[in-house]
């Protein structure tokens, strides 16, 4: 089992636009991050919709879903994810939520359930762990949450979607408590027209 995470980021470091909030997800100006994924066909087939691009981007985020057994993530991303997910989320696997609010598990359609973590992120994690069997666990985010996890050593491999844009301002990934140094070693690196896909592993 291989913990990761797994981030679309802009070309100057940028997660996120500004302002963001239940009402602006992505924040302001942040469509280029996540515009690229919308037509790929793995994409379109877990948001239950027909069609889309069968390209290299489209098998990098196949390989994700296929490889993902259980996600963990903070309550900002879940709160603002709520609505845009549905009642048939793209997990489809257990999620874990890190809280300070918990309320009772919500099941979905299609094999997503969200559980409400209220005892921290080691409990989260051992939770994933157990729910993914062999597969692997993946810190979705948002940014506190991965830095959470990158300060205590516990992410084993991280994939950045690197895209072609500048957003000038923003939601940094790799800006305060938790984020250095830490050495990696790349594992691949996907060079496509729509991001390059850069893959590392931690160095223990």
């Amino acid at each position: 089992m291989t913990v990761t995470a797994d981030m679309a980021v802009s070309l100057d470091g940028y997660i996120a636009g500004t302002g963001v909030s239940v009402d602006n997800p992505g924040g302001d100006g942040a469509e280029p991050l996540f515009a690229w994924i919308h037509e790929l066909a793995s994409w379109r087939e877990r948001q239950g919709m027909d069609g889309g691009v069968e390209n290299r981007d489209s098998e990098l985020l196949r390989e994700w879903f296929d490889a993902t057994g259980a996600v963990v993530m903070g309550r900002m991303m879940y709160d603002t994810g709520e609505e845009f997910w549905g009642a048939n989320p793209p997990f489809r696997a257990p999620v874990f939520v890190l809280t300070h609010r918990p309320r009772p598990t919500l099941v979905k359609e299609g094999g997503t359930t969200f559980t409400f973590v209220a005892d921290g992120i080691y409990s989260a994690l051992e939770q994933a762990k157990a729910a993914a069997g062999s597969r692997n666990v993946d810190i979705a985010g948002g940014a506190s949450t991965v830095r959470q996890y990158l300060g205590e050593g516990l992410i084993d491999e991280l994939q950045l979607h690197v895209v072609p844009a500048l957003l000038g301002d923003g939601l940094r990934l790799f800006e305060g408590p938790g984020t250095g140094p830490r050495a990696l070693e790349p594992v691949r690196v996907v060079d496509t027209p729509l991001a390059t896909h850069l893959k590392y592993r931690f160095v223990k």
